[in-house]
This record gives C-alpha cells, sequence and structure tokens, in this order.
C-alpha cells in the first residue's frame, strides 16, 4: 500500500515538492520505503520530478485503467463502481464478471480491463480491444426486481455512455437504434447485457452489462472489415481523451441509470433516448428472418421500441432481437 499512500500524497500537493521527510513522517515509513515507492510508481508510468533538498513532485500521470488513476475523477456512488476490479489484460470483462457473480460478488462490481483477448459483442460476434486504446468495462448488477423490468437496460447504457462522453469530451455521440453510440456516421462503441436467472423461479440472479468505447484508436487499429464502420473519440475530436477520466464518468453514469432503473422512474432516460436516436425521421431497412422492408423510423415507444412507419401510413413497433434495422444515411451495422 506505500506506493498507493505515497501517490495520494503526492497528488495532493498539486505538483509542489514534498520532502522525503516529510513524506515519511506523514506515512510512517523509512525513507528508503518512500524511495522504493516512488521508483515503483515511475516504473508504472508516473513522471516524478525529485531534486536534492526539495524532494519530490509529480509532474504527470499515465493513461492507465488502474484504480488509483480511476477513483481520482470517481465521485460517489451509490452502488456502481464501490467495488472496482482492474486488469491490464483480461479474456473477456464479461466473462470475469459472470464468474464472480457465481462466488458472491457484490452488486456493483465493475470490472475494467486495459486489453481483452476475447472480448465479445452481440450475436457472438467478437469485440476488438487493442491494448492501451479503449475502455473495456462491465458492471455486475444485482437488481430485485422482475426480468421484464429489465428489457430496457441495454438502451439505457446507450444513453449512459453518451452523456459520460458529453461530459468529458464536450460532444454529445448520437444512438443508433437499439444501443450503438455513434459518432460521425461510424460506430464508437459496442453494449452487451447478459441475464441470469434462477431456473426454477425465473427470480433474476445478476444482470452483465459490458461496454467498449473506442478511445485512442487510429483507423490502423481497426481490422478492414470493422474499420468501414467503426470511429474513436481520438479520430473525431482530433485530439487524445483521458481514459481513466472517461471510465469514471461512465461508471457515475451507470450508478445513475441504475437508481432509476429501480426506482421505476425512466421518463428523463426516455427523452434523452428519443432525442439522441439518429435513425428517426430517417428511411430505414427492417430486416428479418424472411424478409428486407423499406420504411421510416417514426418514433420510440414507451419501452424504447422502434416505431416504424410504413409507406401506405400503417405503424408497428419493432424490439430489438426481433429483426435488424440498416440506416440508409452513411453508418451501417
Amino acid at each position: 500500500m506505500s506506493r498507493e499512500t505515497v501517490l495520494a500524497l503526492l497528488r495532493a500537493g498539486e505538483g509542489q515538492f514534498l520532502s522525503g521527510e516529510e513524506l515519511s513522517r506523514q506515512l510512517g515509513l523509512s525513507r528508503t520505503a518512500i524511495w522504493k515507492a516512488v521508483d515503483a510508481l515511475r516504473r508504472d508510468g508516473y513522471e516524478i520530478e525529485a531534486r536534492t533538498a526539495l524532494g519530490y513532485r509529480l509532474t504527470a500521470v499515465p493513461d492507465a485503467l488502474t484504480e488509483p488513476e480511476i477513483r481520482n475523477f470517481l465521485g460517489e456512488t451509490a452502488a456502481v463502481g464501490r467495488e472496482l476490479r482492474c486488469f491490464d489484460e483480461i479474456d473477456s470483462t464479461n466473462t470475469y464478471a459472470k464468474q464472480i457473480a457465481l462466488t458472491g460478488a457484490p452488486d456493483g462490481t465493475v470490472v475494467v480491463a486495459n486489453c481483452q483477448t476475447a472480448g465479445r459483442g452481440r450475436m457472438d460476434r467478437s469485440f476488438q480491444s487493442p491494448r492501451d486504446k479503449g475502455i473495456y468495462l462491465t458492471a455486475l448488477l444485482r437488481p430485485d426486481l422482475p426480468p421484464e423490468r429489465l428489457a430496457p437496460v441495454t438502451a439505457l447504457a446507450g444513453v449512459a455512455v453518451c452523456r459520460a462522453v458529453e461530459r468529458v469530451c464536450g460532444v454529445r455521440p448520437g444512438l443508433k437504434w437499439p444501443n450503438d453510440p455513434v459518432l460521425g456516421n461510424r460506430k464508437l462503441c459496442g453494449i452487451l447485457t447478459e441475464l441470469s436467472l434462477e431456473a426454477e423461479t425465473g427470480r433474476v440472479q445478476s444482470l452483465v452489462l459490458g461496454i467498449g468505447v473506442n478511445v485512442l484508436q487510429t483507423r490502423e487499429d481497426f481490422s478492414p472489415e470493422v474499420a468501414a464502420m467503426a470511429t474513436s473519440l481520438a479520430m473525431e475530436l482530433g485530439r487524445p481523451v483521458s481514459r481513466p477520466a472517461l471510465a469514471a464518468a461512465l461508471i457515475e453514469e451507470l450508478d445513475r441509470m441504475y437508481t432509476a432503473l429501480k426506482d421505476g422512474d425512466l421518463s428523463s432516460w426516455h427523452d434523452a433516448y428519443r432525442r439522441d436516436c439518429v435513425n428517426l425521421g430517417k428511411t430505414v431497412q427492417i430486416i428479418g428472418p424472411d424478409r428486407r422492408e423499406t420504411v421510416t423510423a417514426a418514433d420510440i415507444s414507451g419501452d424504447f421500441g422502434l416505431v416504424i412507419r410504413r409507406p401506405d401510413g400503417t405503424e408497428r413497433t419493432v424490439r430489438s432481437g426481433e429483426v435488424s434495422v440498416r440506416g440508409l444515411y452513411g453508418y451501417v451495422e
């Protein structure tokens, strides 16, 4: 823990020098222990200046998805993020979250990784998760709610992503129905929700909500087939974005989402989703198992379904998983 406590004091110093003697006195550590902690922090990417007779000062921090860096930006939350597990590399944050759900991990546990070797998207698609580029984050939730109350979770998570990006970057993504945050008509983020039910009672055991955000990728970081439809915040903004700051904002927004879900008041989230949905008013293609239909995306229903209008004026509501929706305006799923 000496490394974390030394880092905390250097942060609190706000760029001012702290003598080794003062650090030793405040932490109850030897000067040798202080030096070893500083050396370990430097190996982790922290830039710490040392001057004789002045001491140490923190001059730069790494863009690292570690607990100290994320918690530096993270405010108080009701449930999500109270327990935070960070990995440099993991097969899949969703897979890990499902495993720890079986061993009693608490409600709101968040798993974050710097790299995934087997990231997953919907319909068993792979999700490209290169090292030091994105945010790969999963929240383990244990809502005491019936399954039907959880149907909007993936759509709500899309709104949470948009809100977090707007807070940190000053630009708000759109949402391609049902749950894809997009910028510049290209996919910015993937969301995968997995629900575990008790077989005999149908009671919800856990809900695993996985989110992968493209933050620092360049075009070369995507495979050719993905590059045609994907983008990153750095590509769209022309500048880097702090991954720990964005991860913290995302955790806070997911916590607000979870509170609203449990309270049963999703009106503001529905309004935000409707405002952000890039499909509305546009021509889209509804693709089912045995048909393809060109219609207009007219509205978002109260349960976050897509209300479509046929050329003859009749309307119906389609829901995620029932059909595939493809836009004719640039971004294609």
